[in-house]
């Protein structure tokens, strides 16, 4: 009521002196029965303690209020919750029902499908370990992932405990570091190492040797011609280029590439060999060094000769034995190309002097000595390939076919049905 303070008692009077109670049945207040309103007074004790239970019941009051909402609100979130789950599980039936229509047809197509994607992939890495394997159908990323594999099917990967991704890195830095020259190019590098991975499968050397010396074989294969300028010694040392002086014109290419192949390996991103223990490392350095080196042409004769003298009393364990046979692999894998088909081959020939025939017009420009196997005036396809075999290829496979089983045996035949007769 206006005018009246807080906490004051107010009372409602009949004119017979009655209170009259506060009630919808109360007696209509008229003018000739008015109320007489009586206001009060409240002791303050009494107030305080009015004023206390007032704001004491409006805190319950909002206590209460708020945990109606709460309430209310975890009932929504659980309604959503709920609603989310019976629409995935309305989805799940859904699906489920349909794929319980076509299961059986289902799993049969990818049981299909799995022993289809298997068997291609078993035929095309049988095929890899051939020597009719076509190089010239493999785009360089698709050689990259040959070689990765061979990696693993070989065991190198868990032999030297190699990271997956130094592996692929290493690999992708090694065909940057092939130039593009006709011949001395990455597909060369990828074709040596696919003999040498056909040879260690073919005449089954994993039985023979041990696995670290076949990762050593492989491994200098894949680096035997880094960085090739596409000019052979005889030019670096006749040129005095910077090759031929840092190397004192000892087999400056080979020296070369065997630098470059640990330039890289330096890089530990790229450095397949970093898990190994330093004894390991020095064994496996020494060891690419000594195959890198033998591929130098001007060893030829040397190095076949060693290994002659071996062949009759080839000991496998007999480190030096080991050793001459490991040259002769990589010097083989090295120069087989004519151990190929012939589609596969006569390309190869061709790349082969084209590079010669580059190295030829510009020692005659520089006024060099000229070859007359390089020589474009002199040389034609049937006569470098006839001595070649005849001198080089034959004799080296012969003597490889008295310790290497099948393969080379099946590449002296190879060989000897090329050479005509005399």
């Amino acid at each position: 009521m206006a005018g009246v303070q807080k906490f004051k008692k107010i009372l409602l009077i009949d004119q017979n002196g009655g209170y009259v109670t506060v009630s919808p049945t109360m007696p209509v207040n008229t003018k000739d029965t008015a109320y007489k309103v009586q206001i009060s007074p409240v002791n303050e004790d009494k107030a305080g303690s009015v004023e206390g239970s007032f704001e004491r019941s409006m805190e319950a009051l909002m206590s209460s209020v708020a945990q109606e909402l709460s309430k209310a609100l975890k009932v929504d979130q659980l309604r959503v919750e709920v609603m989310t789950r019976l629409t995935g599980i309305e989805r799940r039936i859904d699906t489920e029902s349909l794929r319980g229509v076509e299961v059986e047809k289902c799993r049969k197509e990818i049981r299909e499908i799995r022993d289809q994607f298997f068997e291609s992939q078993k035929k095309y890495f049988d095929y890899l370990k051939q020597p009719t394997f076509n190089i010239w159908h493999w785009e360089p990323n698709e050689m990259l992932s040959l070689l990765e594999h061979m990696y693993y099917e070989l065991g190198l990967v868990q032999e030297w405990n190699i990271n997956p991704i130094t592996l692929k890195r290493w690999l992708l830095c090694v065909q940057e570091n092939y130039r593009n020259n006709p011949f001395h190019n990455f597909r060369h590098c990828f074709c040596v190492s696919q003999m040498m991975y056909g040879v260690i499968n073919l005449c089954k050397l994993t039985e023979s040797i041990p696995l670290c010396d076949l990762g050593i074989l492989l491994t200098s294969a894949v680096c035997h011609d880094l960085d090739h300028p596409g000019y052979n010694n005889a030019y670096q040392v006749n040129a005095r280029t910077e090759l031929a002086i840092r190397y004192n014109d000892i087999s400056p290419l080979e020296n070369h590439h065997c630098a470059v192949a640990f330039r890289i390996l330096s890089n530990p991103e790229c450095n397949i060999f970093r898990n190994v223990s330093e004894t390991i490392f020095r064994d496996i350095r020494a060891g690419m060094i000594q195959l890198i080196l033998a591929t130098d042409m001007a060893r030829h004769n040397e190095i076949l000769e060693a290994f002659k003298s071996r062949v009759d009393n080839f000991d496998f364990h007999n480190d030096e034995h080991l050793t001459s046979l490991k040259m002769i692999l990589i010097k083989c894998c090295d120069i087989s190309n004519e151990v190929r088909p012939m589609e596969i081959s006569e390309p190869w020939l061709d790349c082969l002097l084209e590079e010669y025939f580059n190295q030829s017009d510009r020692e005659k420009l520089e006024g060099l000595p000229v070859a007359p196997f390089m020589d474009r005036d002199k040389v034609t396809k049937p006569s470098a390939q006839i001595g070649f075999l005849k001198f080089v290829l034959i004799p080296m496979f012969s003597a490889l076919s008295k310790v290497g089983g099948p393969l080379s045996s099946i590449a002296t035949a190879r060989l000897i049905a090329d050479v005509p007769p005399n």
